[in-house]
């Protein structure tokens, strides 16, 4: 929260490189690529830029965003939504992401079952009776493996210009280090979390005593969780404002997609080199024009290295027969991308029947010659 106010106030005296928001959210990013978290909730979320940032990150099958301000998570969630590249190209990574409208005060079973909870200049913006409750919401409702939390370090308010009280108008409380500390140490405590202490936005050289200008405080539960919460509440308390399923390979529809296009693509190169290759064969040794079957093992030579080597066996070579030409499945399934999508020659067949026009006998992908695309 609050995200271009600190660093505005910045201009001129103290210049965090990069931004200090941008230095909060790369630290989650971090701490991502550390632990490996499938299913992040970022309580207090606002216009969603960690989330999007998060999206990118391929472990992370779900996101959640919670915010009490629904306008301003509606005004940029858009940006969550899968582009027409995310159809085109489908992950193997499930992702969905959903951005809830509600307080951090309340308990509601939609935030269960969650790895990594970020609560990113959050705290602050609490009323005293919300504080109260945030503990027992996030680590013993929720209760996920990891949380961060990071606030304002009120030691480094005196370098900020403008800064009286509190760095921003709707902050209830800014905390010193010991102040701080207390509190996430006795919450630990409280629900067997371990706890470490850090921060981004280092002071100037000679005032290292007042700390870094955002504390953040990362726990880590202690044992694992025996099984979800036995306390669920038996009403919804957060409502949902936006969802969205990216495309994966996971999804039948999109796999099939896929290796439909991609056994396309293939056969279609294949084709273009075999009949290449006859073409060069017919102008040298000018062949019987009355031929009407010809056949021809591809070498790997023929074939560019970017699309893959070929295993060429007995009865898989492509051939023509009058104005057609046969590319056998086996063939087909032999290049890299194509067997890392089926897994299995059975999976590849399944997929592309009914798809793609295939010989009597299912064992070929069929394509008229050019010649008979020309006459058509």
């Amino acid at each position: 929260m609050d995200e271009n106010f600190q660093d505005e106030q910045f201009t001129g005296v103290i210049k965090f490189t990069p931004p200090l928001y941008k230095q909060r959210y790369q630290f989650i990013k971090d701490l991502v690529g550390k632990y490996k978290p499938k299913k992040v909730a970022d309580l207090g979320c606002a216009d969603c830029t960690l989330l999007w940032m998060l999206k990118f990150c391929s472990c992370i099958e779900v996101l959640a965003g919670l915010d009490i301000c629904a306008s301003v998570m509606k005004e940029k969630m858009h940006r969550l939504s899968p582009l027409p590249g995310d159809y085109l190209q489908p992950t193997e990574r499930s992702l969905t992401v959903t951005l809830h409208h509600g307080s951090v005060a309340h308990k509601d079973a939609c935030m269960l079952g969650f790895d990594l909870v970020t609560c990113i200049e959050l705290i602050e913006h609490l009323e005293q009776s919300e504080l109260k409750k945030f503990p027992e919401v996030v680590f013993g409702f929720m209760s996920p493996s990891i949380v961060v939390i990071s606030t304002p370090n009120s030691e480094f308010n005196p370098l900020l210009p403008g800064v009286t009280l509190f760095r921003h108008s709707d902050h209830k409380f800014e905390w010193n280090r010991a102040q701080f500390q207390s509190w996430a140490l006795e919450t630990a405590r409280h629900y067997d979390y371990s706890v470490e202490f850090t921060g981004v936005g280092h002071p100037p050289k000679g005032m290292e005593n007042v700390g870094f200008c955002t504390q953040i405080a990362v726990f880590v539960r202690k044992y694992p969780k025996a099984s979800e919460s036995s306390e669920k509440p038996t009403k919804a308390a957060y409502k949902t404002v936006f969802k969205a399923v990216y495309p994966s390979l996971k999804d039948e529809k999109y796999l099939q997609n896929a290796v439909v296009s991609e056994v396309i693509f293939t056969a279609q190169i294949i084709k273009q080199r075999l009949l290449d290759r006859l073409m060069s064969d017919h102008e040298e040794y000018n062949d019987d024009p009355t031929e009407r079957k010809s056949k021809f093992k591809p070498s790997i030579s023929c074939f560019s290295e970017d699309i893959g080597k070929l295993v060429v066996e007995k009865g898989t070579e492509p051939f023509v027969d009058g104005n057609v030409v046969y590319i056998p499945l086996t063939t087909i399934f032999s290049f890299p991308k194509v067997n890392q999508l089926c897994g299995t020659f059975e999976k590849l067949h399944k997929l592309v029947a009914g798809k793609v026009t295939l010989s009597s006998d299912g064992s070929a992908v069929m394509f008229a010659t050019e010649h008979e695309n020309e006459e058509n």
